[in-house]
């Protein structure tokens, strides 16, 4: 018999979830096994941790009727609590973006150039809004490496284009449209070849009505890391200064 990753992963979090939760407590479609690992769960570095035993309720499923005295009554049962924190989900990196009135050439609004899904230039740069940076914005690794690493990664980068920009004088730099439609076709290509997109989650807006359905962020850092400095040593390759 054939054991494949994603077989293995299945195990890994079929034992996990046994340590965690219950064992007289049915745990809801969509939280445990049969889902494929880390498409939508967004961490699996705790999995070995020794964690209380805990109840899993799918909200999807059970709506929060009432905030009672004793904690919370969903329509299917009562839930004795000593804290709730409210984490209502978030419109993960496009929304502190948007949210902004961007403008770019012409008086484009970020949101509008953005209305079917963002495109980027490396996850740092939008074509028509000059001067505009975007850290670990979608094109770019970000959500799915170590955050702070990748933060330091553009900042030193975006910090190495200032300074190259001041020392030759110029005064604008622009990610190019062409240079960008191939990123984007990058991104998702590299995407296609995961299960990544055939997930429900927030790294295709899913929680979020209404928002496109795209892959967001760039699978892989290295590789990542190492294009972003060939596009410097090539003179910022897909750039326009002036």
């Amino acid at each position: 018999m054939v054991t494949t990753l994603d077989d293995r992963i299945e195990r890994l979090s079929a034992v996990s979830l046994k340590k965690v939760v219950e064992p007289d407590v049915a745990v809801p479609g969509g939280v445990g096994p049969g889902q494929v690992l880390p498409t939508e769960l967004l961490s699996i570095a705790g999995l070995d941790l020794d964690l209380t035993p805990e109840q899993l309720v799918k909200l999807s499923r059970e709506e929060v009727a009432s905030i009672t005295s004793e904690g919370i009554r969903t329509t299917e049962a009562q839930f004795e609590v000593d804290a709730i924190v409210y984490a209502t989900g978030f419109d993960a990196m496009t929304g502190a973006l948007t949210r902004i009135d961007i403008r770019g050439r012409d008086g484009v609004a970020l949101r509008d150039a953005w209305a079917a899904g963002p495109h980027t230039y490396l996850g740092l740069a939008v074509a028509g809004f000059p001067n505009l940076f975007t850290i670990t914005g979608p094109g770019s690794p970000s959500v799915l490496t170590n955050m702070v690493v990748s933060i330091e990664q553009h900042v030193n980068w975006i910090a190495d284009c200032l300074e190259y920009l001041g020392q030759n004088g110029y005064q604008r730099i622009e990610a190019m449209a062409e240079a960008q439609d191939g990123w984007v076709a990058h991104v998702n290509g590299i995407a296609n070849f995961t299960l990544f997109p055939s997930c429900n989650s927030w790294y295709l807006g899913a929680n979020v009505p209404g928002k496109p359905r795209v892959f967001m962020p760039l699978v892989g850092f290295p590789p990542y890391a190492e294009k972003c400095d060939e596009v410097v040593a090539k003179g910022y390759e897909g750039f326009i200064t002036a």
